[in-house]
């Protein structure tokens, strides 16, 4: 161990001690139902590293919640309720979704925070259109494609313990926002929010979307197998959404397997490939934790920030 690194460093047999008796409520159906496309995880994987996971979570919540309480002593204060929120980062088909879903639904059986939300930053996305006239349609995922200050004043509502705060919808199959659809937030104990950028700081605004984390996530693992597991769900996808006329992507459903494999490579080389050494890898060491997946999409090494 570098006693100079900012990180205490674990291998999987160790992290997993921490568990302690926290139970697994979690059954082999619900987790096959919400896993991610192509992802790849075992109620194993939930055991040693997700249950010790919402056990630092737990008590974090148990510390803010004290912290706030000492604070609102000093002032006199009696605060609104203000949810816990939880920020996981990570570049395209590194699991993020899967991560924040098995969070969810771990913490929310907890009882002391059994009212857990999930938003992604999806949703906070320029339209199509607005994306197309700025001419941003082959930068969609970079900070820029993202109307960050609608995504900062989503933040300061929840973080100030509004009851209700709506998020915008984003649809895969349509490839953009749903502009009638919104998904209400309404004061939870705890909020996920997941996104590439959600740890980027952008320098044209003085506060970041990260300054509202109490505590954050960044998915790691190395470019190339991320490259292998982007191509493998673009196959999938080909076969089964992209099947849909509806799909923005159904132009690709009559390739053959090597024009696929092409096309994948071309997006993931032009776009995300860009997008991940550009803008995402460098906010890695923002994270409290970094979850560092092999090619097998098992967590191998997770890595917790001292301070």
């Amino acid at each position: 161990m570098n006693p100079f690194s900012i990180y205490i460093e674990f291998n999987r047999t160790k992290w997993a001690t921490f568990r302690d008796k926290t139970p697994l409520l979690l059954s082999e159906d619900e987790l096959q139902s919400i896993k991610g496309t192509n992802e790849v995880i075992s109620l194993q994987e939930v055991e040693e590293i997700y249950l010790p996971l919402t056990r630092l979570i737990n008590l974090k919540v148990q510390a803010s919640r004290q912290l706030q309480g000492v604070t609102n002593s000093f002032l006199d204060y009696k605060a609104k309720k203000v949810p816990f929120i939880i920020g996981i980062a990570g570049s395209v088909a590194v699991g993020k979704s899967t991560t924040a879903r098995i969070l969810q639904t771990l913490l929310s059986r907890w009882d002391i925070h059994t009212k857990v939300d999930l938003v992604t930053t999806d949703g906070f996305l320029y339209s199509k259109d607005t994306l197309e006239k700025k001419g941003l349609m082959g930068k969609k995922g970079f900070p820029e494609s993202y109307d960050t200050q609608k995504l900062i004043d989503f933040m300061v509502r929840v973080k100030s313990g509004e009851d209700k705060v709506e998020s915008p919808v984003y649809s895969h199959l349509a490839y953009d926002i749903l502009p009638n659809n919104m998904e209400l937030i309404c004061n939870p104990d705890i909020l996920i929010v997941e996104g590439v950028n959600v740890l980027q700081v952008n320098k044209s605004h003085h506060v970041f979307v990260s300054d509202f984390f109490d505590f954050s996530i960044y998915i790691d693992a190395d470019e190339e197998n991320i490259k292998k597991w982007y191509i493998e769900r673009f196959l999938l996808l080909q076969k089964t959404a992209f099947q849909n006329r509806k799909s923005y992507f159904h132009r690709y459903n009559n390739l053959s397997k090597d024009e696929a494999i092409k096309k994948a490579t071309e997006i993931w080389v032009d776009i995300n490939a860009k997008n991940l050494k550009e803008n995402i890898l460098p906010t890695k060491r923002r994270a409290n934790i970094i979850l560092r997946k092999d090619l097998d999409h098992n967590i191998k090494k997770i890595y917790l920030k001292k301070f």
